[in-house]
């Protein structure tokens, strides 16, 4: 079947419902929505029920990106910074330095099972070595496993922070395959510059996003979404063409801009976190279209035992090594070494000597896909299960929300504060986003004439204001008090 104007809308939004339906279904049973995502994609190809012809790894790629895009800003704006700060270190390590152990031990072993070239083998273990933090947490969220204090945020911040690493090692290789005469030092250079740019850039361009939108004033809340759109896009292009890493930008800039306080910020979450579901549904499907089954068959073999490698060899020694220096009881080691979870941007990353043309790039894209789908099923489905070998996962009765979550969930707060702005108070006349208020404390409603007005961040506070502040811990009422500068009651 060959799309066309006319029926690409059906069977778009047709694929569209099927994923939703069945990722329903694999949230309830604990099933990766990956697996199902590539499942529903590779039946609707050429090679499935489906019969829709698609074999174009320059589309394939371009969804890819844009996905990533939005996959990866969501992911920074949903990251809280008190919650990586304690483990940024260990989080930071395991996104590089367990990064480039990962690809390099994986790429010795393909060297020495394959007939590919040591470039070419690099190439490969640098293509799967970044992990998929979607996967993981959709399973953990299936299972309504929690885990004890650190260990998510250190998986977070690792699975949000790893793709770029992933991307600068294969474009690296990549280069070194295409171009036999270079020398391996030559990437180094390269390698400094991507992060070096890509890291300052992504804190500048977050700085300066929060300035337009907090003072650029729209007509409507609906487009500040749009604007924060539009503003991703200009951090990752940008950034792209001055040589740094556009990934690791975005993500940096996205981090920076969900710790901060802006006009709408509530909206243009909710909107990011649609927007990355769909990302991540067309990305899926794009990429289980783009895969020919009947093309993986013969690789098989290879795939299962480089995957197998990947599972129980290359990742553990990549995390252990990257952690000895920090004090990490043994067994959440292990789980972070367990939750080494293959997923969309190895798939991705696979195009890349698609469009090089370099000769194997056929075998490449087919094993990456093989082992994504085997890392998935064996990994993905056992989660939850090797956390409570390890002792890792909370009881029932302790799992609580994040602060995050209980911050941005609409659930009222155990303590409620009313506080009266009086004339000549320094709120009065002040906008909500400019008073600094606490992270741990929101004005749910105001007072104001026997009106009561529900706030956002551009809203300006008038003197004789009655202020309706929740929070969940009394101790947070001071910092309420010390931003509105007024002595507490």
């Amino acid at each position: 079947m060959n799309l066309t104007i006319e029926n690409i809308i059906l069977v778009g939004s047709l694929l569209l419902l099927i994923s939703i339906i069945a990722g329903k279904t694999s949230y309830r049973l604990g099933i990766p929505t990956l697996l199902l995502f590539l499942s529903i994609g590779m039946l609707a190809g050429s090679e499935g029920i489906g019969g829709i012809y698609f074999d174009s790894p320059q589309i394939a790629q371009f969804i890819g990106v844009v996905s990533l895009n939005f996959i990866l800003f969501s992911g920074g704006l949903d990251t809280s910074w008190d919650s990586v700060k304690p483990v940024l270190k260990e989080g930071l390590a395991l996104s590089t330095v367990g990064v480039l152990l990962t690809a390099l031990g994986l790429g010795t072993f393909v060297y020495l099972v394959t007939d590919f070239t040591v470039y070419e083998s690099l190439l490969l273990g640098s293509i799967v070595s970044s992990t998929d933090a979607a996967a993981v947490f959709s399973i953990l969220r299936g299972k309504k496993l929690a885990l004890r204090t650190n260990l998510r945020p250190t998986l977070e911040l690792e699975s949000g922070s790893n793709d770029p690493m992933a991307y600068v090692l294969t474009v690296a290789f990549l280069s070194l395959v295409v171009n036999q005469d270079k020398s391996i030092y030559s990437i180094i250079p390269f390698f400094l510059m991507q992060m070096s740019i890509g890291a300052v850039a992504g804190f500048l361009f977050g700085k300066l996003s929060k300035l337009v939108i907090n003072k650029i004033k729209l007509d409507f809340e609906g487009l500040y979404p749009v604007l924060v759109i539009a503003l991703m896009f200009i951090t990752f292009s940008t950034t792209d063409a001055l040589g740094g890493n556009g990934f690791l930008a975005i993500y940096i800039c996205a981090v920076y801009l969900g710790n901060s306080n802006l006009i709408h910020k509530k909206t243009i979450l909710r909107m990011f976190d649609g927007l990355a579901w769909l990302m991540q549904i067309v990305l899926f499907l794009t990429l289980g279209l783009l895969v020919f089954p009947t093309q993986i068959v013969p690789y098989m073999g290879i795939g299962l035992l480089i995957s197998l490698f990947l599972i129980f060899v290359a990742r553990p020694i990549g995390v252990f090594i990257s952690l000895m220096f920090f004090k990490m009881r043994m067994r959440r080691r292990f789980y972070i070494s367990w939750v080494g979870l293959r997923g969309a941007v190895p798939i991705v990353f696979a195009t890349y000597p698609l469009l090089a043309g370099i000769e194997k790039a056929n075998v490449i894209f087919n094993i990456v896909f093989f082992i994504s789908v085997t890392s998935v099923l064996i990994q993905g489905t056992s989660l939850s299960v090797v956390a409570k070998w390890l002792n890792v996962g909370l009881p029932e009765e302790d799992k609580q929300m994040s602060p995050t979550d209980q911050l941005l969930a609409e659930h009222p707060k155990t303590i409620m504060e009313e506080i009266i702005i009086k004339e000549g108070s320094f709120a009065a006349g002040q906008k909500i986003v400019d008073l600094n208020f606490p992270k741990t404390a929101i004005i749910a409603m105001i007072e104001r004439n026997e009106n009561y007005i529900t706030p956002n961040g551009s809203t300006l506070i008038e003197a004789n204001d009655k202020l309706i502040v929740l929070t969940d811990k009394k101790q947070n009422l001071d910092e309420v008090y010390t931003a509105l500068k007024i002595a507490d009651a």
